[in-house]
């Protein structure tokens, strides 16, 4: 019988995410070369080829792609023992590291936190801020034990890593000047706006998601401004210089701008949790997306 080392195949299973050795060194906090002899010597205890040379890269050969297909239910069962054995050993107690997008951090993990302060005060949450991409990273990484991202930036839903729970569908209203003429307007539409000059991001996910709603309302945003914080985005629309789409829980009152909701094109993002699949069956994990879950259905 071959020689399974859980070690290795999780250095394996790095590889393959992270696409060269140089990168999954960094990521496990090891030296490229001892990289190199690990999976070399897992070859050599499995019998069969893994990698292969392609340029200065290396990819993984069908052999190895079957080992970690197999290896990823060992990973999940041992999610789920960790789980199980954390929810015996401490009941509803214990430590939930939440990874979060800017946004999610005051409009979800605050109310979840404040509430469970009160309810579950033996569960301690952790929250760490990222990227919403980032998030998944820091997840696969073992780095926290939750992610709250975006569904236009998750891994596919057939990722054989991740559960994903879906939370909410957040409303992207559109941020105006005070005194723009269309900033009473009745039945505002985003189609409305096709002319106007924009606000947002250079790229990343709000680039993508600004783009995407005004091409699905007939029109290309013309790009007068980049930007990537919403205090800049809301600042520059109250003086005038363009106009931008904003998500419900992200605006924050501003006096020279007009929030109007777009109620016949309305576009949404759609926010999704996530957790190591598996790791979803352990007591205080559960409970934290439980409270996430109560947090976003008490979203306006």
């Amino acid at each position: 019988m071959a020689d399974w080392d859980l070690r290795k195949l999780h250095i394996l299973r790095t590889l393959r995410e992270r696409g060269t050795v140089t990168a999954t060194a960094e990521a496990l906090h090891m030296t490229p070369s001892a990289v190199s002899q690990q999976l070399t010597n897992l070859s050599k205890q499995l019998g069969v080829e893994l990698l292969r040379a392609q340029g200065r890269r290396v990819r993984l050969t069908d052999a190895a792609r079957l080992v970690l297909r197999h290896a990823e239910a060992v990973f999940e069962q041992l999610e789920r023992a960790d789980a199980e054995l954390a929810a015996h050993l401490r009941g509803e107690a214990g430590e939930v590291r939440v990874g979060a997008f800017s946004t999610a951090v005051p409009a979800l993990v605050v109310p979840a936190v404040t509430a469970l302060r009160a309810s579950r005060p033996g569960i301690a949450v952790r929250v760490r801020e990222a990227e919403a991409q980032e998030v998944y990273e820091l997840l696969a990484a073992g780095e926290v034990d939750l992610a709250l991202s975006l569904a236009a930036q998750a891994p596919s839903a057939v990722d054989p890593r991740f559960t994903r729970v879906p939370l909410f569908a957040d409303p992207l209203d559109v941020a105006l000047p005070g005194d723009h003429p269309l900033a009473r307007a009745e039945r505002l539409r985003l189609a409305d706006l096709a002319a106007e000059p924009w606000i947002f991001g250079a790229g990343g996910p709000w680039s993508d998601i600004t783009r995407g709603a005004c091409e699905a309302a007939g029109f290309r945003p013309h790009q007068a401004h980049a930007a990537a914080g919403w205090p800049a985005i809301l600042a520059m629309v109250e003086a005038g210089m363009g106009v931008a789409l904003v998500p419900r829980m992200a605006a924050v009152p501003r006096g020279g701008v007009a929030m109007r909701e777009l109620r016949a094109d309305r576009p949404v993002r759609h926010v999704v949790a996530a957790v190591r699949k598996g790791a979803e069956e352990g007591a205080a994990v559960a409970t934290v997306l439980t409270a996430l879950r109560t947090a976003a259905d008490a979203r306006p």
